[in-house]
């Protein structure tokens, strides 16, 4: 038998290439000697013959880009790449705009904000994409004199003041 035999053989026994396969140099003669499956296990039993592990690819850096992309950052617009819908779709911000305008004006409903009949009108015109936010629809409330004079849609509550720096 010769070593390229044994090497065959030690691949096919540790399914791996035959590249990956190694023979201690001072053992060759040994492992030329080898002329069985069972010879050769006998070899890697005793460590004259092994397979080199896989090379792997490191993961930290992306598992640190990952945390990072949690924590909210390396989103910049130099991060963001395709079309104008393609991170949200048209359909997910229109849904998300009618959702909290429909909620606003349940809201002044539910406050006796709103005139009588003025609910179910304003309802379609939001169905209709009237309103491009919630704050362009209280401004045609307002101008269009639907909401009472008394009531005034409470304001969003302010950010936390950050400290000023000195």
């Amino acid at each position: 038998m010769s070593v390229h035999t044994a090497r065959r053989i030690a691949a096919k026994i540790l399914k791996v290439g035959e590249n990956r396969v190694r023979i201690k140099p001072d053992e060759v003669a040994r492992a030329a000697q080898a002329l069985t499956a069972d010879d050769v296990r006998q070899l890697i039993r005793d460590k004259i013959v092994w397979a080199v592990p896989v090379k792997g690819v490191p993961r930290i850096r992306a598992k640190i880009k990952h945390a990072k992309k949690k924590a909210g950052r390396r989103s910049g617009s130099g991060s963001k790449k395709g079309a104008k819908f393609s991170r949200i779709s048209a359909k997910a911000q229109w849904m998300a705009r009618v959702r909290s305008q429909r909620a606003l004006l349940r809201e002044l409903r539910e406050g006796k904000q709103l005139k009588d009949g003025v609910y179910r009108d304003a309802y379609l015109m939001i169905k209709g994409n009237a309103f491009r936010s919630k704050g362009a629809m209280v401004a045609h409330l307002k101008d269009a004199k639907l909401l009472k004079a008394d009531a005034a849609p409470k304001p969003a509550a302010p950010a936390a003041a950050a400290p000023e720096k000195k």
